[in-house]
C-alpha cells in the first residue's frame, strides 16, 4: 500500500492506493502518450520502449518567408472607367421614369386614401383649400387660398408682395398649388420660397421697428456674411503648379491645358472685376489662399471690409435677404453681391440699357463650384450625390434671383 501525501488532505487521513493500481495507472499513461500502429493492440504498444517512438509532426512542409514585391508603378492614377453613353443614358431615363411612376402611384394614395376603404391604407388630411389664386389688393399682391389670403407663420400677417414682383407672386401661388395637405405646409423644404419672403417681410418690420438705430435682425445677418469674406470659396485658390513634380496634383491639366488654378483665377477674375468697377469702386480684393505653404486665410487690405460691410448695411430687405441665401448657398459673399446686383430691381443702374445680364444662377453655381466640377470631370460624379447638390444649389441661387428681381429689370 502507497500512502498519499498528507498536504493534500488537511481535515482528514489521506487513503492508500495499492501497488496494481499504481502499475495500472503508468500503464494508461504510458499506451496515451505512444503513437498507435495499425496492426498492435494498446498493450502491445505500452511494450514499446520510449526511448524509441519519436514525436509525429503536424506537417512536413519547410517553412517560408513572405515575399514583398514593391510597387513600381509611376504617375498619375488612371482615368475612372465610364459606362457606354447608350446605357448611362437608358438605365437614367429609366430610373427617373420608375421613380415619377412611384411619385404619382404615392400621390394616388394620398388623395385617395380615405376613399378606397381598405383599413390598411395611409389615410392623410386633405388641404382645406381647393384652389389658388393672386390677387391685388390695397396696392399689393396677396396669394389667396380660395378666400384665404395667404399669412405669415409666425406673426399671422397677411403675406403683402409689391406689385412690382409678379414673377415672385406667381412662384409663391405655384409652391401653394403643389402642396397636398396641410401638414405638408409646415414643413420647411417643402415651401423653400415661402420662408425666403417671410425672412425679407421680417427684416423689413425689424427695420420698421428700429428706425433711429440699426435693427438687430440686419446686424447679425451683416455679421454673418462677412464672415464668408476673410474665407469666400471664389478666393480660396489651389497651389500654383510644380514645375518641378509633372505628376503633382496641382499640375494635372485638363484638355485645354489648364489647371485647377487656372480655372479658378479666371471665375474669380470675372466676379471680382465687375464689382470692383460697378459696386465698390477703388478697393482691391485679393485672394485669402493662394499659397502652397499655408493653409490660414489672410485678411483683407485695410478699408476693404469696411467699404463692403456699409453697403451690405445699405440694402433693401428684399435684397438682403436674397443676399443671405445666395451667400449660404454658394459660400461666396463675391457671387452673391454680384447675383444681387445683376438681378435686383433698385439696383437698374448697374446694368446698361439693352446690355443682357450674363450672370444668373447658372453662372454663379458654375462660379461657386469650380473646384468640385473640377474633381468630378476627374474622378467621376457620385450619383444621387453630386447631382442633387448642383440642383438643389441652383434651385436656391433661382429663388434669390425671383426675390430681388421685378417687372422693371
Amino acid at each position: 500500500m502507497y500512502p498519499l501525501p498528507r498536504q493534500l488532505f488537511p481535515f482528514s487521513s489521506p487513503p492508500t492506493i495499492s501497488a496494481t493500481h499504481v502499475a495500472m495507472v503508468s500503464a494508461t499513461r504510458l499506451c496515451l502518450s505512444l503513437p498507435l500502429r495499425a496492426g498492435r493492440t494498446a498493450l502491445a504498444a505500452a511494450t514499446i520502449p520510449r526511448t524509441v517512438v519519436a514525436a509525429r509532426k503536424l506537417h512536413s512542409n519547410p517553412p517560408q518567408s513572405a515575399k514583398v514585391v514593391p510597387v513600381y508603378g509611376t504617375g498619375p492614377p488612371p482615368e475612372p472607367p465610364a459606362p457606354a453613353a447608350e446605357y448611362a443614358v437608358e438605365e437614367r431615363l429609366a430610373r427617373r421614369r420608375r421613380q415619377a411612376e412611384m411619385l404619382r402611384q404615392a400621390r394616388d394614395i394620398r388623395k385617395n386614401g380615405a376613399k378606397t376603404g381598405d383599413p390598411n391604407a395611409p389615410v392623410l388630411k386633405t388641404r382645406f383649400w381647393k384652389d389658388v389664386a393672386i390677387k391685388e389688393v390695397d396696392g399689393a399682391l396677396q396669394i389667396h387660398l380660395d378666400q384665404r389670403p395667404l399669412r405669415h407663420p409666425t406673426t399671422k400677417d397677411i403675406v403683402r408682395l409689391p406689385l412690382s414682383k409678379p414673377q415672385l407672386a406667381h412662384a409663391l401661388a405655384v409652391e401653394w398649388d403643389q402642396l397636398l395637405s396641410a401638414q405638408e405646409a409646415t414643413k420647411q423644404h417643402l415651401i423653400p420660397l415661402t420662408s425666403l419672403v417671410c425672412r425679407a417681410l421680417d427684416i423689413a418690420a425689424d427695420d420698421a421697428a428700429h428706425r433711429d438705430a440699426t435693427a438687430p435682425i440686419r446686424e447679425s445677418v451683416v455679421t454673418s456674411l462677412m464672415r464668408y469674406l476673410d474665407t469666400d470659396s471664389l478666393l480660396c485658390w489651389a497651389p500654383p503648379v510644380d514645375e518641378n513634380d509633372p505628376h503633382a496634383p496641382s499640375s494635372y491639366r485638363n484638355d485645354e491645358g489648364k489647371c485647377l488654378r487656372d480655372l479658378q483665377e479666371e471665375a474669380a477674375g470675372e466676379v471680382v472685376g465687375w464689382l470692383t468697377s460697378k459696386v465698390w469702386p477703388g478697393i482691391n480684393i485679393v485672394p485669402v489662399l493662394e499659397d502652397a505653404n499655408s493653409i490660414l486665410p489672410r485678411k483683407q487690405e485695410e478699408g476693404v471690409r469696411e467699404v463692403v460691410q456699409g453697403w451690405v448695411l445699405g440694402l433693401s430687405s428684399w435684397e438682403l435677404a436674397g443676399i443671405e441665401r445666395a451667400t449660404l448657398a454658394g459660400k461666396s459673399l463675391l457671387a452673391g453681391a454680384r447675383l444681387v446686383c445683376e438681378w435686383s430691381e433698385e439696383k437698374g443702374d448697374l446694368v446698361r440699357e439693352g446690355e443682357d445680364r450674363r450672370f444668373g444662377a447658372e453662372e454663379a453655381a458654375r462660379a461657386v463650384n469650380v473646384e468640385i466640377d473640377w474633381q468630378t470631370s476627374r474622378w467621376g460624379e457620385v450619383e444621387d450625390t453630386h447631382d442633387v447638390e448642383k440642383e438643389d444649389l441652383r434651385r436656391q441661387l433661382g429663388s434669390a434671383v425671383l426675390l430681388v428681381g421685378g417687372s422693371g429689370r
